[in-house]
């Protein structure tokens, strides 16, 4: 049916490219990660553009067309004005997540931490996490749905986000912003593209430096975080930067 539309828009790995030669309009595919390494190829090969969530994540070896960041729906992230005391970790129970690290900051920071996410790693979670949530210092939610998330996030003076890995983008980030809340984030991967630094959070290297950093993020302009949040990661951001790279590529 690929001849009844102007453009196909894969968000899909490398399986949709196989029957790229098929494909009678225009195909494009938005890499949100590879299998693996070894799939490179095929997409070099395959009759596909390509966009990239990022520009820390855009692979040597492809042309991209264009980097569209993520948005997000901002009706289900309100923004609050006046935070609590406590910090957030958000995102998979996995030791590129470096929960563990934002426990080390909070402690330190003395600041009570609220954890939220999958467990993806049982054997880091049972060694690493568990034996410090105490359900008052350390609190682990475990997954939340949306309501839960916008609560914990707004209700917080800040996100962890002490990386261990180059993250392609980073989804809790923007949420967290979104709401008005500043981001503590080690500066890796796609960090210093999402993270406007002094306005929605701050980068550091170290647990030393983000432990000092929460001090300053308590005193960002919460306002003006979101609204540079809502400047760069809404929905409608990314829907117009999409009909930008269709009318390009129909064009072409």
């Amino acid at each position: 049916r690929s001849a009844q539309f102007d453009v196909v828009h894969s968000h899909l790995d490398w399986l949709p490219l196989a029957f790229a030669e098929h494909c009678r309009a225009p195909l494009l595919t938005t890499v949100h990660g590879f299998s693996g390494a070894g799939i490179l190829p095929a997409y070099g090969r395959a009759r596909s553009s390509y966009v990239s969530i990022s520009d820390a994540d855009r692979a040597p070896e492809l042309d991209y067309v264009a980097t569209v960041y993520h948005g997000v729906d901002v009706g289900g992230l309100p923004f609050t004005d006046k935070a609590g005391p406590g910090l957030a970790a958000f995102g998979r129970i996995h030791p590129d997540k470096g929960t563990h690290t934002a426990i080390e900051i909070a402690r330190r920071a003395g600041r009570p931490l609220t954890i939220c996410g999958i467990v993806q790693d049982e054997r880091y979670f049972a060694e690493e996490v568990a034996p410090h949530i105490d359900g008052d210092q350390v609190v682990f939610l475990g997954s939340v749905g949306p309501q839960r998330r916008a609560e914990v996030l707004g209700e917080s003076t800040a996100l962890l986000h002490p990386i261990a890995f180059d993250e392609p983008f980073g989804l809790s980030v923007v949420e967290s912003m979104v709401c008005g809340t500043p981001v503590v984030a080690y500066r890796r991967g796609s960090m210093p593209e999402v993270v406007d630094e002094g306005v929605t959070g701050l980068l550091v290297h170290t647990v030393d430096q983000a432990v000092e950093a929460i001090t300053r993020a308590a005193d960002l302009d919460r306002a003006e975080c979101r609204a540079q949040a809502l400047k760069r990661f809404s929905a409608d951001r990314m829907v117009t930067d999409y009909l930008a790279v269709y009318d390009q590529l129909v064009r072409n």
